[in-house]
């Protein structure tokens, strides 16, 4: 096994030295994503709600690009700038996973890059771990 990096235009690109996600064998460690537009690359105005969502279209950008969905995400990291939002970001949060949900940690955090309101990372496992990219022969590096 080797390990793979993963990159999609789709997302935003990483604002350091660190990969969007990466595969090894059967997994996929995503990177955390904030609420950041991929197009401007800006963070957007608005409530957590607005910003979780945004993090969960990044991430679910990744995961496609890995031959994977949140269907398969089996560990989520939830880091809030203040858990007086946990609740907003529970509402949007259960809009993108259905039963059995994957098992998360939610912690309250001093600060995240960009001043965003939530950080959202995950672990995904692949079935197949030839169906990278949505059967693009295994190719990882997505440029679309």
């Amino acid at each position: 096994m080797k390990k793979e990096e993963i990159a999609v235009k789709k997302a935003p690109a990483a604002i350091g030295p660190y990969s969007q996600a990466v595969k090894y064998g059967n997994l996929v460690f995503v990177s955390g994503n904030i609420g950041v537009d991929p197009e401007t690359n800006q963070l957007l105005d608005g409530d957590i709600k607005v910003q979780t969502r945004q993090a969960f279209e990044n991430m679910k950008e990744v995961l496609l690009a890995a031959g994977s969905s949140l269907d398969d995400v089996v560990k989520v990291n939830v880091y809030l700038q203040n858990m007086d939002d946990f609740v907003s970001m529970n509402e949007v949060y259960a809009a993108y996973f259905k039963k059995p949900f994957p098992s998360r940690a939610t912690v309250q955090v001093a600060r995240l890059p960009k001043d965003a309101l939530v950080e959202i990372e995950c672990i995904a496992y692949l079935e197949n771990k030839e169906n990278c990219c949505g059967g693009n022969g295994g190719k990882c590096h997505c440029e679309e």
